[in-house]
């Protein structure tokens, strides 16, 4: 990140990004660990699509949940030179300094100081024991006969 608070999106995932839809995003505090998340413009109006037909406004738990998961958002763009200005309060929320941490996943890109990923990251945790229990179960391949 620069002395502005900029960081410049690489270049492979914008290339990754449908046409049209490269400059525009909304990022916002993550739901579970403290980084932050940036959603393409499309995805993120496809994730609002999901809460709006799963939420009622009126419905006082639901208006609690919509505000805790809106706080915090921000539409940002890319200037000319692929940089974003990413707000302060979202940078220090993330504790993200100089160096920050760009990871792709599906439909959005985590945000994160590279400190914080690289201790979340080497969490022992049995991944195995986890991919087994997610995905071991029958197996469905579209491809497969």
């Amino acid at each position: 990140m620069d002395e502005k608070g900029r960081i410049m999106l690489p270049a492979a995932f914008k290339k990754q990004l449908p046409q049209g839809m490269q400059e525009r995003f909304v990022i916002k505090p993550d739901v579970f660990e403290k980084c932050l998340v940036m959603y393409p413009i499309d995805e993120w109006e496809r994730q609002e699509k999901i809460i709006r037909s799963s939420t009622n406004p009126f419905n006082q738990e639901h208006a609690r949940f919509l505000r805790m998961f809106y706080h915090g958002s921000a539409e940002i763009t890319l200037d000319a030179s692929n940089r974003m200005l990413i707000p302060k309060r979202l940078t220090e929320y993330a504790g993200i300094g100089k160096d920050a941490i760009l990871a792709g996943q599906s439909g959005k890109i985590e945000i994160w100081a590279t400190a914080k990923y690289e201790q979340v990251s080497r969490t022992p945790s049995d991944f195995a024991t986890m991919a087994e229990k997610i995905l071991g179960g029958t197996f469905n391949d579209p491809g497969r006969e």
